[in-house]
């Protein structure tokens, strides 16, 4: 996979080098180039801003040196279908950053990112690039940074791991937080490692039993338990054709039952009075 950022703080990529990511650039895995947006400007104060029209506070990034900038990123190595790159533009009012994104993006071969500043890009920007390529505006949750390089590092990271060979084992995000399948709509549980006794707190029991089967059905509950408790909204989206039987008793212990009114509404549980454990 290749990347390009382009950016006015080219050091705020500098992460890019350490862990994961890092290791899977140095092994060649992931091809990363961070471009300094100040590059194409051509006046002696490399004015990237400018006041908005229709007036407000703020400044907005200029049209010249973001379209030069990402037709230059473009002219090198650019191809139309299955090698297109793919132009992220990290905003808060884009469409939320998920772990079924992060997999779709983890499957194009080039990904170009927009980390704005000020008050964002000119809008026309955007559409001038959405004309070539497929464009993707992107939220990493529901407030407002001072510029989009952190965003760029959480998506980056959460879309490396995903690389074949960039996890030393290759199973290990198949049981993450809303990974694809069985654990789409759920938060992932609590884990644990030696020693078994720690300050007088022990590991769960049935960690220690070595039977496979109880060992998955405390996990599949303890995952159930923590969304209940911290997201109790993905539990109400969630299809009751999603949940096995066993599910369902631990959904009715944490207080939840199908809710056969609630489909029109996009909302498929609801809570109840719970059962005592």
């Amino acid at each position: 996979m290749r990347l390009d950022v382009v950016t006015i703080f080219p050091e705020y990529l500098d992460p890019l080098n350490v862990s994961l990511v890092g290791k899977a650039r140095a092994r060649g895995q992931l091809g990363v180039h961070v471009h300094d947006l100040r590059d194409w400007t051509y006046d002696r104060h490399n004015t990237v801003d400018d006041t908005p029209y229709g007036g407000g506070p703020g400044m907005v990034m200029k049209t010249e040196p973001w379209g030069d900038a990402l037709d230059s990123v473009l002219a090198d190595g650019y191809e139309q279908g299955a090698h297109e790159p793919v132009l992220i533009v990290p905003t808060p009012s884009g469409r939320p950053f998920t772990q079924e994104l992060a997999v779709h993006l983890s499957e194009r071969p080039w990904l170009i990112f927009t980390p704005a500043r000020y008050e964002g890009i000119d809008r026309r920007v955007v559409d001038e690039y959405a004309t070539r390529m497929p464009v993707y505006e992107v939220s990493i949750g529901d407030y407002v940074l001072a510029g989009g390089e952190a965003a760029v590092l959480v998506i980056t990271e959460a879309v490396a791991r995903l690389l074949p060979g960039v996890l030393g084992n290759a199973e290990s995000h198949r049981d993450d937080s809303f990974a694809p399948g069985a654990m789409a709509n759920l938060l992932e549980g609590p884990v644990h490692t030696k020693p078994p006794v720690w300050r007088g707190r022990e590991i769960p029991e049935v960690l220690l039993s070595g039977h496979h089967g109880k060992i998955a059905r405390w996990r599949r509950d303890e995952a159930l338990r923590r969304t209940t408790a911290h997201r109790p909204d993905l539990i109400e989206r969630c299809d009751p054709k999603a949940f096995d039987k066993k599910d369902r008793e631990m959904l009715s212990i944490l207080g939840w039952e199908p809710d056969p009114d609630g489909e029109p509404y996009g909302r498929f549980w609801r809570r109840t009075g719970g059962v005592e454990e």
